[in-house]
């Protein structure tokens, strides 16, 4: 029985996907839940498994490609049908984020699949994965290494089992098998045991793992550039351009700042820190999630700034779902707290920090980046003072909090007073909203910013 793939939907508002790499050839076999495809969008870059086992009949979307969601992009001829299907003969289908965990759930019959990246299938229990996957040894199986990869280690002797992949998902790369090849025969253990244990007691990384360095005259890569190379644009990358130009062109950006007074909010995360520190085993309390708390107030009174500008209308927006932006060395990506509304300054600094850890790890999954409303930028974290950020498309704003200063100032009582100061930046979408309301929320803000103080609860 043939089965149709269909390009999936990455997200809520994701209407389209870009075939980056086919982990599988026509005629090669493929298991149920195996990864045969990577798929692009501007928010994520994920592995797509096979909802069914069979072979690989034909390609119908070349590398490179973006199409539509929905569109056919592969056919696979399925075997053991029989097995699989119900007690009314119809073909099995489920979300593939459950597939590691949950057995199929019947369908309505269809033979067309739109399938959904994991969000843990690398870490399934053997017993929930063929034994018959063609990989060096059962971790690689894990990891899903293509059959270009697989091949690569073989002639260049490296042991799968034993590289940290740096792919989606911890996927083993062609990329980490060549670098593992020009340090040497003990580089995959090494390498195993150097990134295994730099991690901290949240999970995140303590600090960069360490990666040898290319040879001179070798391939630039965006963490690794080599002065006098050209860096080759991978997918994740030429999205990410292609979809600031479109954000550029098409809203009209618009920019405001204030300058807040921060110096009581400060001394309110200096009291409660070590305190967090310890009723959450570790996690850090920072600026952001008072911030984001202050933000989502703002909103409630300025819903305008939570809308979205559309061919039939200005929509507004019925929850409120903060997008945070989180650069990292080779990406940029911007992990969503839903209903952030609904979430105490505590709730929102456990929220924020566990998308920051996923983000570090590279753990986000579709989930993760979807339904974004509203978007907050630390700049300040590297120093900045003053930015212009570039909206995130389907959004009415972006918002920063820039670097905490501290500098005298003259206060209501005309006395000059040293304080703790923090530039507030606003890029808005003129199609949503005018000035008007812009200065408005951006008031608003920060008076909500200037009124939290040492008395509040988290």
């Amino acid at each position: 029985m043939a089965t149709t793939i269909t390009m999936p939907q990455l997200g809520e508002t994701v209407t389209e996907g870009t075939v980056a790499q086919w982990l599988k050839k026509p005629g090669e076999s493929v298991e149920k839940y195996e990864a045969f495809v990577e798929v692009s969008t501007d928010k994520v870059n994920a592995e797509v498994p096979a909802p069914v086992t069979g072979t690989l009949r034909e390609i119908l979307v070349k590398e490179g490609e973006t199409v539509a969601t929905g569109t056919p992009i592969a056919i696979i001829d399925e075997v053991g049908a029989a097995t699989q299907s119900n007690a009314h003969g119809t073909e099995p289908t489920q979300q593939v984020a459950d597939a590691a965990a949950a057995p199929p759930k019947p369908s309505n019959g269809s033979t067309s699949h739109a399938v959904h990246p994991p969000q843990a299938a690398h870490a399934a229990p053997a017993s929930a994965r063929p034994a018959e996957l063609d990989i060096v040894g059962l971790e690689a199986a894990l990891r899903v290494a293509s059959p270009a990869v697989r091949k690569l280690a073989r002639e260049h002797r490296i042991d799968i089992r034993a590289l940290q992949g740096s792919g989606t998902n911890g996927r083993v790369t062609a990329q980490d098998v060549l670098t593992a090849a020009q340090m040497g025969p003990a580089a995959a253990v090494g390498q195993a045991i150097a990134v295994g244990t730099n991690f901290g007691a949240t999970g995140a990384p303590a600090m960069p793992p360490t990666h040898a360095k290319p040879p001179v005259g070798g391939t630039s890569t965006y963490g690794e550039p080599i002065p006098g190379t050209t860096i080759p644009l991978n997918q994740a990358r030429r999205i990410i351009a292609q979809r600031m130009v479109e954000s550029k062109h098409t809203a009209p950006h618009a920019w405001s700042m204030v300058e807040v007074d921060v110096t009581n909010l400060w001394k309110w995360r200096q009291r409660e820190k070590d305190k967090f520190d310890h009723e959450t085993g570790g996690l850090k309390l920072t600026m952001l999630p008072f911030f984001i708390r202050a933000v989502v107030e703002s909103l409630a009174a300025f819903p305008l700034m939570n809308a979205r500008f559309t061919d039939e209308g200005i929509y507004v927006n019925k929850d409120v779902n903060i997008g945070i932006a989180i650069g990292l060395p080779t990406n940029l990506v911007v992990p969503v707290i839903r209903n952030a509304d609904q979430l105490s300054v505590k709730g929102l600094a456990v929220a924020s920090a566990q998308l920051i850890d996923k983000a570090r790890r590279n753990k986000l999954g579709v989930d993760d980046l979807a339904g974004g409303t509203f978007t907050v930028n630390n700049n300040g974290s590297n120093g900045s003072i003053a930015s212009a950020p570039i909206i995130n498309g389907g959004q009415a704003g972006i918002v920063t909090m820039e670097a905490m200063v501290k500098r005298p100032v003259v206060t209501a009582d005309d006395a000059i007073a040293i304080r703790s100061m923090m530039n507030v930046c606003l890029s808005l979408d003129h199609r949503v909203v005018d000035g008007y309301v812009a200065s408005g929320f951006l008031s608003d803000l920060k008076r909500r910013l200037e009124a939290m103080g040492p008395a509040g609860i988290l």
